[in-house]
Formats: structure tokens, C-alpha cells, sequence
């Protein structure tokens, strides 16, 4: 079974596109189980390496599998490097922003808000993983916002969860360095807000879902995560997928997406 098939085949089309930005990609795409709710939500950040040209189609499949499961689904599209905006910081202001108009749009969509869990792959596994760290950001501190969407907890696919560690490691040639607009040494003050691990202990729910065969973002960045949770007495679990890639994390006919399901239900 090819795991490429989420990225070649088109996705089931989604309940409502919702815009809340300007920008062409500031919008998500809302899915909901039947019944009138309020439903809990699984706000789900697309990967792609923060590049323009993979945007959030390949999320649908996911998406539709979690909705028939019970669950609403917020799936965000946000600039990426390519695009006028793109990269730091705004990419994670936009993400914030998705994440933050949840709040004003749930009571009339029938969403449970006390019940979100976000959930990434990838770069998406560190934005989904910045949006449950980003109430540590202080006041004085870039990217800091009042009063941010409160999560029940997080799950990271394969998630870039150490941005400082993929620099180091030239992940995706180089593209950790471009999203940030230099390296960890040229640009720390960036890294120390963008970076889940710079930003431990998150203080609620985390688990990380890795393949022990990623060649495209190593298990080891989720072990260092967890290493480091643990030390700081965190609720973080990691869940090595024996065996696994990088994409058969988000193709709902896998034999590892139960497994990816199972982290969901647990947190919400």
C-alpha cells in the first residue's frame, strides 16, 4: 500500500471553508459529525516543511475519517515559504489566528470548546505543538497573545518539535533555517519562541507519534522531546511506530492510524 496515497488522491470536499484572515491561504476547512453537538474538535495543522507548495488537500482524508469517529474537525491552511508573509513569524501568526477564531466561531457551529485537541504532521506537528506551548510566551516576548485557545492536549505526528535540532540536522535541505530566516546562533531570539522544546514544560497533555523508519524527520527529534518532558515530570507519552515512515501517520487505511486515533480519544 503506497503512503503517498493521501498526497495523489483527492480529498473528500469539507462541510465549510472559513476565512479568518485576508490573505487567500487564511482559512480552515470545518467538518462535523451528524448530531447537533456540541462535538469535541481535532484542530489539525497540515506539514509540508512550511513550504508553499503543499498545502492542506492531503489532510481531508484524515479529517473525514476522524468526523465519521465523532469528531469535528479544523483543518488550517496558513502562508507558508513561498508565500508574500510566509515563514517566521508569519506562519505561526497565522496559525494563531486560526486557532483563536475557533474560539469565536464554535457556540454557533456546535463545537465543544472545553473538548479541542490540536493535532499536526511534520512542520504541522511543530505548529500544532507551538499552539499548545505558546501561553508560556510572555508578555514582552514576540508572538505572545492574550488569553489563547486552551487545549485539552496535543498530538504530534512526526512532528519538528525541536526547530534548533531540524537546523542542525539540515532537514529538508536546509528549510528550517529558511522558515526561520537563519540559524539557531544568527536568530536564537526566534528560536526561543518558535521552538516547542524552547519553549518546555507546556504543562497539559502531549504525545508523539513517530515511525521508527522516518527518513524524513527522524525519531530522534521525538525522543529528545520526551526526554526532556519527562525530566521536567510532564504528561508526555512517545509512541514509536515500529517500522513506519513519515506519511502512513496521516493515511487513514494504515495499520498505524488506529494507533493515531487511540492518542485522540485518550486527550479528549
Amino acid at each position: 500500500m503506497s503512503s503517498m496515497w493521501v498526497l495523489e488522491t483527492p480529498q473528500p470536499p469539507p462541510d465549510a471553508r472559513i476565512a479568518y484572515g485576508e490573505a487567500p491561504q487564511q482559512f480552515t476547512e470545518l467538518r462535523k459529525p451528524k448530531g447537533k453537538g456540541p462535538h469535541p474538535v481535532v484542530l489539525f495543522v497540515h506539514g509540508g516543511f512550511w513550504r508553499a507548495e503543499y498545502g492542506l488537500e492531503h489532510a481531508g482524508h484524515l479529517c473525514a475519517d476522524l468526523t465519521k469517529r465523532g469528531f469535528a474537525t479544523w483543518s488550517v491552511e496558513y502562508r507558508r515559504v513561498g508565500h508574500d508573509g510566509g515563514g517566521f513569524p508569519g506562519t505561526l501568526e497565522d496559525v494563531a489566528s486560526a486557532a483563536d477564531h475557533l474560539v469565536d466561531a464554535a457556540p454557533s457551529l456546535g463545537l465543544d470548546l472545553t473538548r479541542v485537541v490540536a493535532m499536526g504532521h511534520s512542520a504541522g506537528g511543530h505548529l500544532a505543538m507551538w499552539l499548545a506551548a505558546r501561553h508560556r510566551l510572555t508578555a514582552r516576548q514576540p508572538l505572545h497573545r492574550d488569553a489563547p485557545l486552551k487545549l485539552k492536549g496535543v498530538v504530534s505526528l512526526a512532528g519538528v518539535v525541536d526547530l534548533a535540532r531540524g537546523a542542525a540536522l539540515d532537514l529538508g535541505k536546509g528549510i528550517v533555517k529558511t522558515f526561520m530566516g537563519g540559524t539557531p546562533e544568527q536568530v536564537p531570539e526566534r528560536y526561543a519562541v518558535a521552538s516547542p522544546a524552547a519553549l518546555q514544560p507546556l504543562k497539559l497533555p502531549q504525545v508523539l507519534l513517530h515511525g521508527t523508519e522516518d527518513d524524513t524527520v527522524p525519531l530522534e527529534l521525538s525522543e529528545g522531546f520526551h526526554a526532556r518532558g519527562v525530566q521536567l515530570k510532564e504528561p508526555v507519552h512517545l509512541v514509536p511506530l515500529k517500522g513506519a515512515g513519515h506519511f502512513e501517520l496521516i493515511d487513514p487505511r494504515s495499520k498505524e492510524w488506529p494507533r493515531v486515533v487511540q492518542a485522540v480519544r485518550n486527550l479528549r
